[in-house]
């Protein structure tokens, strides 16, 4: 069985999504220079208001997560892993990440992309501040 979560979020002027190892969207209003990370800010929901079973099944070691990122003109998929240490509890941002290390934060782990290998005109697109949908799918 497939469960779905969805965010809607916006780009903003300081995404560079050069981070090597992660990528992150986030419920602030606003992005540094440092945010290299980010893809996008103003997400109208968190990880703290995903639904139980969602959680459940994305804390299965079995589970394949699959985020994708979507704008009008552009889209991008990033594959990943469930892990039995997942809490969902950050109420500002998730985290995808290439390693296995997991906080409140991390929605996902072992991810085959980080915020650098994001397509670039998806890239560029956010950094305009286009609006983005985040899907992601745990099976």
């Amino acid at each position: 069985m497939t469960h779905r979560e969805t965010v809607q979020a916006r780009g903003h002027g300081n995404v560079s999504a050069e981070h090597a190892s992660t990528f992150e969207v986030t419920s602030d209003e606003f992005l540094t220079p440092a945010g290299d990370c980010i893809l996008a800010v103003e997400a109208d929901r968190t990880p703290a208001e995903f639904d139980d079973a969602f959680i459940s099944a994305c804390q299965d070691t079995d589970a394949t997560i699959t985020v994708t990122l979507e704008t009008d003109d552009h889209a991008d998929r990033i594959g990943a892993r469930g892990h039995p240490d997942l809490t969902f509890d950050s109420d500002r941002s998730l985290v995808g990440r290439t390693s296995d290390y997991v906080d409140e934060r991390t929605v996902a782990v072992s991810a085959t992309k980080a915020a650098c290998d994001v397509d670039r005109d998806l890239v560029a697109a956010l950094a305009d501040g286009a609006a983005v949908t985040v899907t992601l799918e745990v099976e």
